[in-house]
Formats: C-alpha cells, sequence, structure tokens
C-alpha cells in the first residue's frame, strides 16, 4: 500500500499548505561568479536544495514510513566539491545527455566535431557541459507549487553544437511530494537538444550502509538499446526477456548486477544502458521507472515525457569520491534514473530524432514523485 509523502506525522511541518522557498548563497566560483543555493520545501517533510552552479539538485530530504527525514541523493556539502571533483552529482546534463560516438554527427550535411571526454566519445556534452554552467535565477515563487526558474545562454558554436541555446531548467514542489523538473529551449541553427537531470539516489538515505542494490526497480520497458564495448547503442532494439535487463516486474537490483553471464552487464560493468519505454514519447509525463526501498519504505516514481530511461548503479564510484557528511562512495551505493532520448540517436537514424529547429522549441518534463509504503 503506497501512502502519500509522511502521510504519519502530516501537518507535522506547519498548519499552512504552502511550499516555502528559501535563497541563499552558496559561495563564488574562482572568476568571481556567485552561485546561490534555492530550497523548495512543502509541509509534509520533502524539501529540495538547488545549486545555481549546474542547475544542480544537491539534496533532496524525505521521510521514511515512520516519518525520520534524510537525504537521499549522492552529491557534496560544499560548492567547491562539486567544482574541483566533478562526477554529474544531481547535476542537470547538456547539451546532449549520455554518449554520442566518436563525438560527432551531421546535420543537413555539415558534420559536427565535439570534444571528446569519455575516451573516444563525448558524454553529457562534453568537459563543459551544462553541469559546469552557471545558471541564472530568472524568478522564484512560494505557494500551492513552490517554484525555481533557472535560466542559461549557450552561444553558437559552445562545445561544437550549432545554435543559439537559450535553456531553461524549472523546478517545482508540491503538496503531495512531487519534484517537477522541466527543461525547455529554444534555437537560432538547426541543432540537437537531450537534457535530463543526473541525480543518484540511495533511497535509505545517503552513505547508507546497504547502499542501493536491495531496493526493488520496475521499468515498463520490454526492450533495451545494447551496447558495444564502448558503451555506444549498436541501434538494434534487445528483448528484455530472459535477460538481467527484465524489470517490466519489481525484481531487486542486486540480482542481476554482477551477472557476467550476459555481454551487456560486462560492458556495462553493471547496468548502465537505456531501456526503450513501452510509452514512447509523450505529451505528459508518464511512468518511466518506480525505486522502493524495503527497508526504509520509501518510494520514487519517475515520470518523463520522453522514450528512454538510463539506469545506471554508479558503476564508476570506486571509493575515491569524499562525498556528503564525509562518505565514500562506491559502486551501487546510488543508482541514477535518467529520462532522455536515446544515446547516440544523432547517428542512429531510427532512434526518436533529437533534432531542434528555430520555432519549435525543446520541452522535457519529469518529475520524481516521492511517496512510501508499509
Amino acid at each position: 500500500m503506497t501512502l502519500p509523502v509522511l502521510a504519519a506525522i502530516a501537518g507535522a511541518g506547519g498548519t499552512g499548505h504552502a511550499a516555502t522557498v528559501d535563497r541563499a548563497s552558496a559561495g563564488t566560483l574562482a572568476d568571481g561568479t556567485r552561485i546561490e543555493v534555492v530550497t523548495l520545501t512543502n509541509t509534509r517533510g520533502v524539501s529540495a536544495r538547488i545549486l545555481t552552479y549546474g542547475a544542480t539538485l544537491q539534496s533532496l530530504m524525505a521521510p521514511d514510513r515512520d516519518g525520520r527525514i534524510a537525504d537521499v541523493v549522492l552529491g557534496y556539502d560544499d560548492l567547491k566539491s562539486y567544482v574541483d571533483r566533478p562526477n554529474y552529482f544531481g547535476v542537470t546534463v547538456g547539451r546532449y545527455a549520455n554518449r554520442i560516438a566518436g563525438g560527432t554527427f551531421t546535420l543537413d550535411g555539415k558534420r559536427y566535431q565535439l570534444p571528446l571526454n569519455d575516451k573516444t566519445n563525448t558524454l553529457h556534452g562534453g568537459p563543459a557541459g551544462f553541469d559546469k554552467a552557471a545558471w541564472r535565477v530568472a524568478s522564484l515563487s512560494a505557494g500551492p507549487v513552490a517554484r525555481l526558474v533557472l535560466t542559461h545562454r549557450s552561444p553558437d558554436g559552445d562545445s561544437g553544437f550549432p545554435g543559439q541555446l537559450d535553456v531553461t531548467t524549472t523546478y517545482t514542489l508540491d503538496e503531495a511530494g512531487d519534484l517537477g523538473i522541466a527543461f525547455d529551449a529554444t534555437t537560432t541553427r538547426p541543432t540537437i537538444v537531450n537534457m535530463t537531470n543526473h541525480a543518484i539516489f540511495d533511497l535509505g538515505g545517503e552513505g547508507s550502509a546497504a547502499g542501493a542494490t536491495g531496493h526493488r526497480l520496475t521499468i515498463p520497458a520490454g526492450a533495451i538499446t545494447p551496447v558495444d564495448a564502448r558503451l555506444i547503442p549498436t541501434g538494434a532494439l534487445l528483448p528484455v526477456a530472459g535477460t538481467p535487463f527484465d524489470f517490466r516486474k519489481a525484481r531487486t537490483i542486486a540480482e542481476g548486477l554482477r551477472d557476467g553471464r550476459d555481454a551487456q552487464i560486462r560492458f556495462g560493468q553493471g547496468y548502465d544502458h537505456n531501456f526503450a519505454l513501452d510509452k514512447g514519447l509523450t505529451a505528459t509525463p508518464g511512468l518511466a521507472a518506480r525505486l522502493e526501498d524495503p527497508v526504509s519504505g520509501r518510494v520514487l516514481e519517475l515520470l518523463t515525457t520522453e522514450p528512454g530511461v538510463q539506469f545506471y548503479t554508479g558503476n564508476f564510484l570506486d571509493g575515491s569520491y569524499l562525498g556528503k557528511s564525509g562518505h565514500l562512495y562506491r559502486m551501487g551505493d546510488g543508482v541514477a534514473l535518467e529520462p532522455q532520448k536515446f544515446p547516440d540517436a544523432p547517428n542512429k537514424p531510427a532512434f526518436v530524432s533529437a533534432r531542434v529547429d528555430p520555432g519549435r522549441p525543446y520541452h522535457h518534463q519529469m518529475i520524481y514523485r516521492l511517496s512510501t509504503q508499509r
């Protein structure tokens, strides 16, 4: 049985029914740019802390079935660590989430070369992607739905991508426990856009001894886009039936995480794969994944308008990342569920197109829906 977030102590956060917004300084970058932190809080114990650096979800506080509140996303306590030791914790990813093979694509007969930052590929927009940008607070508002609007301008040719891109990332938090994130962009030239949030979750509380591999996961997808040894999709669809990738019914993540008999698990060193959602590309957000922690009772549902979701088990976390409260993060300490267009779509004509044209804006709406169950 799924209950509203913090049903056991509803109202303990106050008698009002309005979510609040708090704005403060988070420090400055080396060039003197001021970075802010904005916290959205509802009356049921859920709060989201967002840095303007990288439009980053720095923390997401949520109650368990008994009302105990914990931070459920991995990350850092301070701005300096996000700058000095980047690892995409909670960031807004762009211009293009996931991998582009060889860092190259062709659009309208012209070939574009992007900087490489993943061996022979471009990952998450390259080494100077949106996760490294200082975003601007455009507006803030409290009320039944608290709202933060962040903006960023990416000039024509930025990291090799064509077109000036004016981008908006909007965070919203309502009383039910829905943290919405909407990405919008307009361009001056034909280009490609694929944006997402890269939060890494441990519903037991970041840094928990158990990590996230004991969580139960459901993904309504009958196929994945299989990859080669470079983690680039082959262009095919691989049915999940009979494989470690079958999450159509809830399964514990640990069951298939180290199944080296499967070539895809070997390539990814665990799960690092795009699932082709049964719902496809939709006008309104539909279910992409459901993550449950049997110990705390916390439940996270991910909804999105996009056709795919990348499931990643933190395979590159090797104990060298000193995270919040001095926690060393390792593989399996958290999992990412990144809704998006398919990886390398600009080079795979059969995939849903990531093209964006002047006068036809980009829009992606996603929701992290928090609840509890007994």
